[in-house]
């Protein structure tokens, strides 16, 4: 698993360290950034306010994963939608869910995205694609599919995405929706985000065979990708997106990747190898973009560090104004969410 992992990295860095892809320009590239550093200054934030017992429940932080959200949500069409996990932030802040109505929902404030009654785990924002956070592990699979099967009998040209972690390919939910999915044909495109680690297990320990070779059984399109590369991602994604949109059925992404915090707010994460995350620290999603930008565009150090500074002083005044928003009416209604 091992060696396989660092082959796939290796030929993404080969393959996209010459030169840029066709459509990429340095706005474009700075954006992709931009949104990473939004996501894991968000999580820092959070991990923080959580320390201070301003943020109720549990929370799973996304910090590390960051390429994977941010790259295959920006090869999104207007109208395509996202089922994701109670690892959730990262896909939703990808999706453009304002970091400010998102802050205050972890918050528990009335001005949340869910109003202050979701929590960390369980987020929805129709108006931005995400059709939900699951708890359940594997349920954003079966979520998507309905999204997916919406889509084909409304004959709409929209896929849906699942975000998925490598746990989840061990539950039924997974065999049952690969199956489904290509039976029907479906826009549907799945993302398995492999961390290494099921909660605290390592994968390896506990999955016969490859992951990525299970849809292809079922006659599934699938490649894995080094999901701390966003132009890696960004590729594959846009590969995947285009066959589930064409109407050849789903595809499906392992995108490779690790994550630099605990599985959850009590987890010390005690199980890793020596030194592992410090090797990963090295090639995790914002050094290998901070290398890109410098190598493609010639941005300086002090210019990328100015689009860090720009998003911590956001993310700063996004924590003061949760703090002081205010608590949501028990006696109101809870929001209803439209199809």
């Amino acid at each position: 698993m091992a060696e396989r992992r660092a082959a796939v990295q290796e030929a993404a860095r080969r393959r996209n360290g010459a030169a840029p892809a066709p459509d990429a320009d340095a706005a474009t590239d700075v954006g992709l950034y931009r949104r990473m550093v939004e996501i894991r200054r968000f999580e820092d934030a959070v991990q923080a306010l959580f320390l201070k017992s301003e943020i109720y429940g549990t929370t799973h932080l996304y910090s590390g994963q960051e390429a994977s959200a941010v790259g295959v949500v920006s090869m999104l069409r207007e109208g395509d939608r996202v089922a994701a996990t109670y690892r959730g932030h990262g896909a939703a802040l990808a999706l453009g869910t304002p970091a400010q109505a998102l802050m205050d929902e972890l918050c528990g404030r009335a001005t949340g995205i869910c109003g202050g009654r979701a929590g960390s785990m369980n987020v929805v924002d129709l108006e931005h694609g995400l059709i939900g956070c699951f708890g359940i592990v594997g349920a954003s699979m079966a979520a998507a599919l309905g999204a997916a099967l919406a889509f084909k009998h409304r004959g709409m040209p929209n896929v849906a995405v699942a975000f998925f972690g490598d746990g989840a390919t061990n539950q039924a939910y997974f065999h049952e929706c690969l199956n489904f999915a290509q039976v029907e044909r479906l826009p549907m495109v799945f993302v398995c985000e492999n961390n290494l680690y099921m909660e605290y297990t390592p994968t390896h320990t506990v999955t016969a065979g490859a992951i990525v070779d299970r849809p292809r059984v079922f006659g599934i399109p699938a490649e894995s990708v080094d999901g701390n590369d966003v132009w890696a991602v960004r590729e594959a994604a846009g590969r995947a997106l285009e066959h589930a949109r064409c109407g050849e059925g789903p595809a499906f992404v392992e995108s490779l990747t690790y994550r630099l915090v605990g599985h959850s707010r009590s987890d010390p994460a005690k199980y890793r190898k020596p030194g592992e995350l410090d090797e990963w620290k090295t090639r995790e999603p914002l050094v290998v973009a901070r290398r890109a930008l410098a190598e493609r565009h010639g941005m300086s150090e002090q210019q990328i560090a100015a689009v860090d500074d720009e998003v911590q002083a956001e993310i700063d005044l996004v924590c003061e104004r949760a703090l002081t928003a205010p608590w949501p009416d028990p006696s109101a209604p809870v929001r209803e969410f439209a199809p």
